[in-house]
């Protein structure tokens, strides 16, 4: 389909003299039916059909203002990244409840890191040690107790830590002689009675290799029951960020991220997960929002390329930037500009002249990166050309 680069004035066309001379009765209707005809056959030729109701105007010297305005064609680039605020913060945290019975003894300060194989806390005088895994422990663990993955957790920090050097041991599910006796190393290290058994609430199965503790949630003398004790997290810090419903669409799983932090320094990053969760923490609320949960929002995680720069800064607000396609030294215009065309595609009306001698002419084009409400089109366009568009 090619594109009809005729030209339409933009202002009323020009009153006549007001001495020129009477037309005779037949030349003036002749001419008419002809300027009719030419009318009908542009209206019939293979043009590009397209709604303009800004063009709707009249010769009448009291015309009203035209419903259109126009706006120039811009050069430069163009991004589809965008910029939401958000903040660093400790990863995964984590509530610890206390398994078994006692009293607590001794708590931890927050802010402090605990690696596996180190006392978390302390219950009847005895400390309760931060192993690893991802299964908590859910009985005691000891000579004939049943085979269990639990058993193989166990075997795996015993090995980590090195109490069962020369025993020839595996991390498999079995509890054997040689468990026994690496558990009894281990318990010699901690000033414990040396049993062979591990017992229920002795230990905290976590999966992270060392865990920062980020609130005490219990006080001394508290009996261990099933209230959380404290909540813990990761040691590494990641972006987290709370977009509008509308910006979602930007955020791709393993999607590239900028983060700038306070200081304007950045650091590079990847999105690792969205979740959605209301706005209150406290689960559906319902169609009718009752419950007091508030409304859904979804959180945006985002780890980080550089844990260093990232620890110097600690938590604070940050700016994270999904970085989108970029089109440089583009043409850019609104996309209230664009016309939609019959037989597909768009166009932009380009004014030629100025004042009342100024035209419009249709200008096919093709459509680049769209983002923010601009458009990059490519044609025949120049960089300050001034194109339409309706009010």
């Amino acid at each position: 389909m090619t594109v009809n680069h005729s030209t339409e004035p933009v202002g009323p066309a020009p009153a006549a003299p007001a001495d020129a001379p009477p037309a005779r009765t037949r030349g003036p209707r002749r001419r008419a039916v002809v300027s009719l005809a030419l009318v009908a056959a542009v209206a019939g030729a293979g043009t590009l059909a397209v709604t303009r109701p800004w063009e709707h105007r009249t010769s009448t010297a009291g015309q009203s203002a035209p419903d259109h305005d126009t706006v120039v064609v811009q050069k430069g680039s163009l991004s589809s990244g965008i910029q939401v605020g958000g903040a660093l913060a400790y990863d995964a945290p984590t509530p610890v409840v206390g398994a078994g019975h006692g009293t607590l003894t001794a708590l931890p300060a927050v802010g402090s890191v605990v690696k596996a194989g180190g006392k978390l806390y302390e219950v009847d005088g005895q400390a309760v040690v931060l192993l690893r895994g991802e299964r908590p422990l859910w009985r005691d663990l000891g000579p004939g107790v049943g085979d269990g993955p639990d058993v193989g957790q166990l075997k795996r920090n015993l090995i980590d830590l090195g109490y069962a050097d020369g025993l020839g041991l595996a991390a498999d599910r079995k509890f054997t002689e040689g468990t026994a006796t690496a558990v009894k190393r281990w318990q010699k290290a901690l000033g414990a009675q040396q049993t062979g058994t591990v017992t229920l609430g002795s230990v905290v199965m976590l999966p992270q290799q060392a865990v920062r503790v980020q609130q005490v949630g219990a006080q001394l003398g508290s009996a261990v029951g099933t209230t959380a004790i404290l909540t813990v997290s990761s040691t590494d810090l990641v972006a987290t960020v709370k977009p509008a419903d509308n910006q979602l669409s930007r955020f791709k799983p393993n999607g590239p991220t900028v983060v700038k932090l306070a200081d304007g320094t950045t650091i590079s990053g990847r999105i690792r997960s969205l979740v959605r969760e209301s706005a209150g923490g406290g689960g559906d609320a319902g169609p009718g929002g009752s419950g007091g949960a508030g409304p859904e929002k979804t959180t945006v995680t985002i780890t980080l390329d550089d844990q260093a720069k990232a620890q110097q800064a600690g938590p604070s607000s940050v700016t994270v930037n999904v970085v989108g396609d970029t089109a440089e030294d583009a043409l850019i215009v609104p996309v209230t500009a664009l016309v939609a065309l019959d037989g597909g595609g768009y166009g932009v009306r380009v004014v030629d002249g100025a004042g009342a001698d100024a035209t419009t002419r249709l200008v096919k084009v093709q459509l680049g990166l769209v983002a923010d409400a601009k458009a990059q089109i490519n044609g025949d366009v120049r960089g300050g050309d001034q194109v339409v568009i309706p009010k």
